[in-house]
């Protein structure tokens, strides 16, 4: 790799980047423009700023390897993304967030939540819940950007970090969610070009569409004994069905990240940075497309990738990569693809990770700063400031996660978080934007039924978090407490219909608390 030229095109990105985050400062002039972006954000901004918020580094890195690993069945992600990460989110979420979010001068998500039954205990838990777990999620990003840096250009992971964590708290601690959204754009659009030409290359790489995929069928038969043994049939074949890996796919990916995005707090604010409908009715097009290329390009390029890997060394991606998937894609970009790539995929994957956690980051410092400290507090001036204190605390502590995580956490960590705030607050929330009887006991009963049970099922049923943690075989001798199927099926498939149920249940039996607020937020 030429360094002249990587560290020219670096620097170039670098400070558009700071001119696009500087941009965004000077336009922040109150807590409307840092919190929402003065709600006026352009239909292509607020596509690129969406997109390229939903689909990080953990999405082309984290489960692009595990899409080598376990196959193309993934891309029923790629199709859940679009149907319910972008239509549904966009006609049925996005318009009814945006009006309610003006009619109650709501400003966060937590906030919709908490005004919308008139209670600062939905508020304030809901921001506590959102500061305490989404570094999680960041971590996850973190780690795959991580990651690819130190696999193209050799800068060991820890440095890597640091540099990457620095760069985005430049911008996101005081360009707002004006600098958040202009960075994404830039940033979206160069994910997407990229993600273009990786798919167009792969097929030139293998000879051709029918040769590429014809020859990873044929490999049906090198499926690792391990993974043969939970139903692993092939990487072109669905899992079979109701098999251990057929849960994990279906029930874990694919439900936990395709309906979680629904829920997704940093996804949610921003329906209500554009001024009308309009805006979000042409954006639905953009950010299709924008998903489709990005996350179909990176499960077909880990899918094959076991191809190139096998006519080129003999062995699978994963073993190729030392059984780490979350370095599958890096290696097969610094191995497979010419150096003018690997500067073109380095800018991707640098975008994917800063506009995820720029969103991440303004969100988690939101959450504490406006949901929990200010409502105690009688200065409401100084939420800006508590805010960006929250943001560096938070880049802290996932830097920390990044460190001590084991390897192939990326897919893991992502899905475990969609799945925690779709079974919190999925349910609360689609009954606030259209049932005017939900009742703020529903509300907090909804949200409070759902965050427990999905935390008891990761503590002592899930197997993968029960064993990693621990809690359950200290207390009861046992790794889970799961049997049959169950330490495989995700908590979202049990937490999400209880939370459903008690909220409407709780609210079929309470009084609406302050009718005025509910004839306000559907106005």
């Amino acid at each position: 790799m030429d360094m002249f030229w990587l560290i020219t095109i670096v620097v170039i990105y670098l400070g558009t980047v700071g001119y696009l985050g500087w941009l965004g400062y000077k336009r922040t002039s109150n807590t409307l423009d840092y919190m929402v972006g003065g709600r006026n954000a352009h239909p292509y901004v607020l596509a690129m700023s969406y997109g390229a918020t939903f689909i990080s580094t953990s999405a082309i890195v984290g489960f692009g390897g595990l899409a080598a690993v376990y196959g193309m069945s993934l891309l029923w992600l790629t199709l859940c993304n679009i149907a319910v990460g972008i239509i549904v989110a966009f006609i049925f979420y996005g318009k009814k967030t945006r009006k309610m979010g003006l009619n109650l001068d709501a400003h966060t998500f937590p906030e919709l939540l908490g005004r919308r039954v008139d209670s600062l205990f939905v508020q304030r838990f809901t921001g506590l819940v959102i500061f305490l777990f989404m570094p999680l999620y960041a971590a996850a990003v973190l780690i795959g950007a991580s990651r690819l840096i130190e696999g193209l250009i050799g800068i060991p992971y820890e440095y890597a970090l640091v540099i990457f964590s620095i760069l985005v708290a430049a911008y996101v601690t005081f360009g707002g969610l004006k600098g958040v959204m202009y960075t994404d754009a830039l940033q979206g659009t160069l994910m997407f070009i990229g993600m273009v030409f990786l798919f167009f290359f792969i097929y030139s790489k293998l000879g051709g569409v029918v040769k590429a995929h014809t020859a990873l069928s044929g490999m049906e038969s090198m499926v690792p004994e391990n993974l043969r043994a939970i139903g692993h049939r092939g990487w072109t074949r669905s899992p079979e069905a109701g098999s251990v890996l057929w849960w994990v796919i279906y029930s874990s990916i694919v439900m936990g990240v395709g309906i979680g995005v629904l829920a997704q707090p940093q996804l949610a604010v921003r329906y209500m940075s554009v001024k009308s409908d309009k805006e979000l009715n042409r954006a639905i097009g953009i950010g299709s497309l924008f998903i489709l290329a990005c996350t179909g390009t990176a499960f077909i390029v880990g899918s094959l990738s076991n191809v190139y890997f096998f006519e080129r060394t003999g062995k699978l991606a994963i073993a190729a990569a030392e059984g780490n998937s979350d370095k599958i894609i890096p290696l097969f970009i610094a191995d497979a693809m010419p150096p003018w790539f690997s500067y073109l995929f380095l800018l991707v994957i640098l975008s994917a990770g800063l506009s995820t956690l720029s969103s991440q980051f303004h969100t988690i410092g939101t959450s504490i700063s406006r949901d929990f400290v200010s409502t105690f507090m009688k200065d409401k001036d100084k939420d800006m400031l508590a805010t960006r204190l929250g943001i560096v605390f938070t880049i802290i502590l996932a830097v920390f996660l990044s460190i001590v995580f084991p390897p192939g956490i990326i897919a893991r960590a992502t899905a475990i978080f969609f799945g925690l705030m779709a079974s919190a607050f999925l349910a609360p929330y689609t009954l606030a934007l259209y049932w005017t009887k939900l009742t703020r006991k529903g509300m907090i009963a909804g949200i409070l039924t759902g965050f427990i049970a999905a935390c008891l099922l990761f503590l002592f049923v899930h197997g993968t978090e029960a064993k990693a943690l621990g809690i359950c075989n200290a207390l009861f001798g046992k790794a889970t407490l799961g049997t049959g199927k169950w330490p495989v099926v995700d908590p979202l498939i049990i937490a999400l219909p209880l939370s459903a149920l008690v909220t409407w249940g709780v609210s079929l039996f309470t009084k609406v608390e302050n009718q005025a607020t509910v004839e306000k937020a559907i106005a």
